[in-house]
Parts: C-alpha cells; sequence; structure tokens
C-alpha cells in the first residue's frame, strides 16, 4: 500500500476523491454484509463466507493473474498463513452476525486492531482509548435482564473475529515484501480452500442454486472486490492518520445499514457502546505516530 502524504495547502479536490472513495468503500461493504445476512437462512453463515471468499478470489485472480510473478517457498508459507487467517476471520465474524446486529459486530471486531495498536505503543494517551474501548464493550456485556441483551456465543465470535482481525494485520505485514496484487489474490485462494470446504459441508448443494449463485456474487462484488479496490484509491491518496480516522465510522455505518436494510433496532445502550469503541478507534488513529498504513476492513 502507498503512504503518499497529502500536501496541506488546502487543495480540496485532492482530498474529495480519496475521501469520496473510502466513504462508499465502507458503505458498499455494509449494504453488502447486510445482504449477505440475508442468504443465512438458505446456506446458512459458512455457505454465504464460501461465497464472498471463492468469489472475491476468483475476481482477484482474473484482475492481478499472480502466476506471472515468482514466488518462494518462504513467501508462499507467508501468503497461505496470510490466507487462512483471513478465512477464519470472515467466518468467525459471519457466525457472529447470525445472531448479533450488524453494527455490534462490526464494533466489536474493531477492537482487534485497536488493541494491537494500542498495546505495540504504549503512550499514555493511550489508556484514554483503551478506556472508551473497554466502556463500549462492558455495555455489549448481557446482563440477563432485558430484551436488548447479547447473545452471548454471538459475542463471543465477534471477539474471535476481534483476535483474528489482529492476527491478520501481523500476518499481512510479514507478507509485505511480495507484491500487492499477487499476495492478496493468492491470499485469497489459500482462504477459498478453507471456507469452500466448510460451506459446503454446511450447505451441501444449495450452493450450486443458480440465484443463489447470482445473490452471492452480488455478495462478493459488494463485500470484497468493489470496497477493497475503493480502499486502495484512498490508501493513496490519504495520509494514514486521516485514513484511520475515517475508517473508524465503519461501526456506526454498519449499525445504520443494519437498521435500514435489516430492521435491526438497537437500544440507547447499544448505540452508546458503537459510539464508545468508533471514539476509541479514531482517537488511536488521530494520535497514532507515523508508521505503515493501517489494513484495508476484512469484513
Amino acid at each position: 500500500m502507498s503512504t503518499a502524504t497529502l500536501n496541506t495547502g488546502g487543495d480540496t479536490s485532492s482530498t474529495l476523491v480519496p475521501v469520496l472513495s473510502l466513504m462508499a468503500a465502507m458503505a458498499s461493504l455494509c449494504i453488502g454484509t447486510s445482504f449477505a445476512k440475508s442468504l443465512f437462512p438458505m446456506v446458512g453463515a459458512q455457505g454465504t463466507t464460501a461465497y464472498r471468499i471463492v468469489i472475491g478470489a476468483l475476481i482477484l485472480l482474473a484482475i492481478w493473474r499472480p502466476w506471472r510473478f515468482p514466488l518462494s517457498r518462504a513467501n508462499a508459507l507467508k501468503i497461505a498463513l496470510y490466507g487462512v487467517t483471513l478465512a477464519c476471520l470472515n467466518l468467525m465474524f459471519y457466525m457472529a452476525l447470525r445472531t448479533l446486529p450488524l453494527g455490534i459486530a462490526i464494533a466489536i471486531e474493531f477492537t482487534g486492531p485497536l488493541a494491537l495498536a494500542v498495546f505495540s505503543s504504549r503512550r499514555a494517551i493511550d489508556f484514554l482509548w483503551i478506556a472508551c474501548a473497554a466502556a463500549g464493550l462492558l455495555l455489549l456485556i448481557p446482563t440477563g435482564q432485558s430484551v436488548h441483551d447479547l447473545d452471548p456465543v454471538g459475542l463471543a465470535y465477534a471477539l474471535g473475529a476481534a483476535v483474528l482481525w489482529a492476527l491478520y494485520i501481523i500476518f499481512g505485514k510479514r507478507a509485505g515484501n511480495i507484491h500487492g496484487g499477487q499476495a492478496t489474490s493468492l491470499g485469497l485462494t489459500a482462504a477459498a480452500l478453507v471456507a469452500l470446504p466448510v460451506g459446503a459441508a454446511h450447505a451441501g448443494t444449495a450452493l450450486l442454486d443458480p440465484s443463489l449463485i447470482l445473490a452471492g456474487i452480488a455478495v462478493g462484488v459488494l463485500s470484497s472486490a468493489l470496497p477493497y479496490s475503493l480502499e486502495m484509491v484512498a490508501l493513496k491518496r490519504l495520509p494514514n492518520k486521516t485514513f484511520g480516522v475515517l475508517l473508524s465510522m465503519e461501526p456506526a455505518m454498519g449499525a445504520l445499514a443494519g437498521v435500514v436494510v435489516l430492521n435491526e433496532q438497537l437500544s440507547g445502550s447499544q448505540w452508546l457502546a458503537i459510539g464508545g469503541i468508533v471514539i476509541a478507534s479514531a482517537g488511536c488513529a488521530a494520535t497514532a505516530r507515523r508508521r505503515a498504513p493501517p489494513a484495508p476492513a476484512p469484513d
């Protein structure tokens, strides 16, 4: 990913396109994930994960044709580890979506890279962001006394996705010396080799239904191919700090998409919880020292 910095001379046109690109990427991802959730009754979270990853892999293989580039055995192992982690991340996230509202699942997932950034920094200001994120998570813990309490199994899956997102960033950085298109396309192919058997074991021949395949293509394009491409435009033209702050809006956008597309109604405390995690993510990005660009969202 490019680490190009932005001219601070006030050229609005130079920032408008990448900012709009990133906003469109987040909107596409949230809408695509909302649509993916509607496929759960037919093929389950496992089958939907298979659709998303396999179709995304086929699109990227066609675009990048990674076989054109040399690949050492060591780099192949790095890509394989990156891909397996990506498959498990997507599967965990979609399993969480079976019982959790979209915005809440995204917010919990965001705590993974947030914790990675904070723990690698160890500065005093970061304790404030830890407190905001912790307050948000505490507001989401079930009490057993309210109809708005969240499913503990769904929460466990979302927290697992958070851990896997942090690992995805670590393994992605280890593969950073590999050609970007080759690493991404082969990584997603490795993920497909994991996700497809899991999806097929759960959904069976339903995955071959032509109407569902068309829906799966829509999920793959909206949730993977389109947002990743738009994020690339933003990463090339926005400073890391600006990119990170804007990306922190994704849990809130996910919550709005859940309300509009899926009619998922959240309680006041749940909106506060999402707000706390958004503030923590944005604050961490805004006060971060210059470092490598953040990895694109994988949900």
